[in-house]
């Protein structure tokens, strides 16, 4: 029987909203194996001087536990 966890991660990039998704996955399989795919949750981003600053992507990353 398999069993799924998941976890909540939010990226953060000053490039682009798909950037910084590719950064929380990416750190997250630095410690994770068995990454079977991702939800985008939320994006959202912050703005300093009328200008988007950072782009944030809250991300559910699904991954199968390991016996």
């Amino acid at each position: 029987m398999a069993v799924i966890k998941t976890i909540d991660l939010v990226g953060v990039s000053t490039e682009s909203w798909r950037d910084a998704a590719h950064k929380a996955l990416a750190e997250a399989s630095k410690t994770l194996r068995g990454i079977e795919g991702f939800d985008v949750l939320e994006t959202s981003a912050t703005v300093q001087d009328n200008e988007i600053d950072e782009y944030h992507t809250h991300i559910r990353i699904r991954f199968r536990l390991e016996r």
